[in-house]
């Protein structure tokens, strides 16, 4: 579910209506986080086919937002955007013994040349090379879409407030907790 949400984030920015692009969701039914995740494409107006047919759609790109795919063969680039904490999670590994590193696909698609990984800034870069060195030359800076929308958003902020009941004059966000203002 997340990573679904992530991409669906991410595409507004990333492809600005281009007509060249289609956009096709594909769905793996063995997730254990699968409840609800087919809703989010169809009510985005989302194409979505079986995973088992990534292979034979033959994509230009494979866009994800889990490192969790299992990605299939070909020469098709494979661009995994962070979600949540980013790069510096260790998890437990799901395909070896021990932990791994949170959104860093596995060495074998890194050192095929086909794997990015996208980041927000370079010193994102710098901190996944600290701990993983096997993704040097691999990651791709891309910025932060969702804030790239919040800027572009920010001539609408008072539609917004009005929208949510926020009064005017308020910071970002108010505590009613604290009752205070909060930037």
């Amino acid at each position: 579910m997340t990573s679904t949400v992530r991409v669906l984030e991410c595409l507004p920015a990333l492809l600005r209506g281009d007509g060249r692009v289609t956009v096709v969701f594909a769905h793996d039914p063995t997730s254990a986080f699968n409840d609800g995740v087919l809703d989010l494409p169809h009510d985005a107006g989302c194409r979505v086919i079986p995973w088992e047919q990534v292979g034979h759609a033959e994509p230009d790109l494979i866009l994800t937002a889990s490192e969790n795919i299992d990605v299939p063969e070909g020469h098709c680039p494979v661009l995994v955007l962070p979600h949540g904490i980013g790069l510096q999670k260790q998890v437990p590994d799901s395909r070896a013994s021990g932990d791994r590193l949170s959104g860093v696909v596995p060495d074998s698609l890194l050192e095929s040349g086909r794997a990015w990984l996208a980041i927000s800034h370079p010193g994102q870069e710098e901190q996944l090379l600290s701990t993983h060195p096997k993704a040097a030359g691999r990651t791709l800076l891309v910025g932060d879409p969702c804030y790239d929308e919040l800027l572009g958003s920010a001539d609408r902020a008072a539609s917004y407030r009005r929208a949510l009941g926020v009064p005017t004059g308020t910071g970002w966000w108010c505590s009613a907790r604290r009752g205070g203002r909060h930037r």
